[in-house]
């Protein structure tokens, strides 16, 4: 037996015994629902059930960051999700996730909310959902850590500092980005052809959203999706879905593999999305120039540009240990820029050359 197989196996006993006693104690199953997306034909929406007491108090923005990792999942529980007049059940895994797959939900492209229950347990929740323009032809794909966001992950030590003791309200911001997405999206929007008004530069955010939409990608953990929305929300970054992962065992590792969660992810927006191109958006901390090069390598007739926000050589030595970048990106025929922030990546952001229909 591996050493997976017996930390997974502690893991659900623990988390079994613990569950028990939540209920004894009169906790009841509650989901929480993360943002969503879909086109005209399909929506995904994300979810996951926990055990609550009916009377704990919201949790704030300024809690301390390991408050958000003290949960006791329910796996194996129904979940029941309602998008309009469509509702279809699914079971949560092992952990108390559940992605839902909900076809003809009828819901024009925008923001939406869907609610979703977990059977038999506390009162119904609402996700956010968005569901993009059919027109859309143009998409970002941003990383957040140490890239929108300084976090020096995943260096054990200041990765454990950021993540369970700093306030969740005091992480800061790469100075640019805000500005830098700003400029793109509205350099691109006009690749929509659905609303006269696309291609100006004072088209509603909510507009921008469904066809000029940004997705944020992360080996972040679904613990942290309230502290990264408020984070978003707080630096004026665009709201987006947020792809994030688990950080439990797998049957053949002690931790999921953030490079294969993030290639996952890439291959199913390509495939949910067909008629878009995507700008990706990362640094060069850990493996995104390596992971961004393969894909557009790959797919470069999805790939309309990526971007990589370099770190200082002291920010290299606290993510991995050296002063240089630990991969590279591979030899790519999509445009690509680099610089320190935001605002040098939005010095270059010309060469980031229309990707055109």
């Amino acid at each position: 037996m591996s050493v997976a197989d017996v930390v997974r196996k502690a893991e659900s006993k623990i988390n079994a015994f613990n569950t028990a006693r939540s209920r004894n104690a009169g906790w009841v199953p509650t989901a929480i629902g993360y943002t969503g997306y879909g086109n005209a034909e399909q929506l995904r929406v994300f979810a996951r059930v926990l055990m609550r007491s009916p009377d704990q108090p919201p949790r704030t923005a300024a809690a301390r960051g390991f408050r958000q990792f003290f949960t006791i999942q329910v796996g194996g529980h129904p979940v029941r999700v309602s998008v309009g007049k469509q509702t279809i059940e699914a079971v949560t895994d092992d952990n108390g996730y559940v992605e839902a797959l909900v076809r003809d939900h009828g819901l024009a492209p925008g923001w939406h909310e869907v609610t979703i229950e977990a059977v038999g347990g506390a009162e119904s929740t609402t996700a956010d959902v968005l569901i993009l323009d059919p027109a859309a032809k143009v998409g970002i794909v941003s990383d957040i850590d140490d890239t929108v966001m300084v976090t020096m992950l995943p260096r054990a030590m200041i990765a454990a500092y950021n993540s369970w003791f700093l306030r969740t309200d005091a992480r800061k911001a790469v100075p640019g980005f805000s500005e830098f997405y700003a400029a793109l999206r509205r350099r691109h929007a006009g690749q929509s052809s659905r609303s006269a008004h696309s291609g100006q530069a004072s088209q509603p955010a909510a507009d921008l959203d469904q066809t000029t939409p940004v997705f944020y990608l992360s080996t972040g953990a679904w613990n942290t999706f309230e502290t990264l929305r408020s984070f978003l929300r707080a630096n004026r970054l665009p709201r987006g879905p947020l792809l994030l992962t688990d950080w439990g065992p797998t049957p053949t590792g002690l931790f999921r593999s953030g490079q294969e969660h993030k290639r996952v992810q890439l291959r199913n927006l390509f495939i949910d999305f067909p008629d878009i191109k995507w700008f990706l958006v990362g640094d060069d901390g850990q493996h995104d120039p390596l992971i961004y090069g393969q894909i557009a390598a790959e797919h470069p007739d999805r790939v309309a540009g990526i971007a990589i926000r370099n770190l200082t050589p002291s920010e290299h030595i606290l993510s991995h240990g050296t002063t240089f970048p630990i991969d590279r990106l591979e030899r790519t025929h999509v445009p690509f820029i680099e610089g320190a922030d935001g605002f040098e990546l939005l010095s270059q952001a010309g060469e980031l050359s229309s990707p055109g229909a």
